[in-house]
């Protein structure tokens, strides 16, 4: 059975920069938690990153800073590292991130203005595990991470 990486938050567990979780109520992610396919990680708190902290966001030139100007680019790139190396560990193909996040984002993040901006990018760990031949999905496309793991299993059994 194919795993899936998740966000941490996404599970419920209290790891965003505020101190909260993000727990889904999708039928499909429950069926899904059942069969224990979810493999969760935190890359910030992967990265060495207390609960709560600075939020961050990352900037045009790649450096991510929190609102208050401190660097955590080392950080996030350590837990993109984590992210990846534990996804490579599981055999895992398929990933369902928080979107916007300076880690997890895949397709739109804060544009490091602080203001609540959004531009098309990525966040470290959906970049390099993208990079790296993860399929990366948000949290708003379950039903298209759910085709994509139904192909991955088709694949499989041939």
């Amino acid at each position: 059975m194919e795993k899936i990486l998740v966000s941490a938050c996404l599970l419920g567990q209290k790891v965003r920069y505020d101190g909260s979780g993000k727990a889904l109520a999708d039928p499909i992610w429950q069926q899904w938690l059942q069969q224990e396919r979810l493999v969760a990680i935190c890359p910030e708190c992967a990265g060495g990153l207390a609960t709560p902290r600075a939020a961050a966001e990352r900037q045009y030139d790649g450096r991510i800073l929190t609102c208050d100007g401190e660097e955590v680019t080392e950080a996030f790139e350590r837990g993109a590292e984590e992210a990846l190396r534990l996804a490579q560990q599981q055999s895992i193909h398929l990933a369902i991130l928080k979107a916007n996040s300076p880690s997890c984002g895949n397709e739109q993040i804060y544009d490091g203005s602080f203001q609540g901006h959004k531009i098309q990018g990525q966040g470290m760990a959906a970049q390099r595990l993208r990079e790296s031949g993860v399929r990366v999905f948000n949290e708003f496309q379950i039903e298209q991470a759910k085709a994509y793991l139904q192909l991955l299993e088709g694949r499989l059994r041939r």
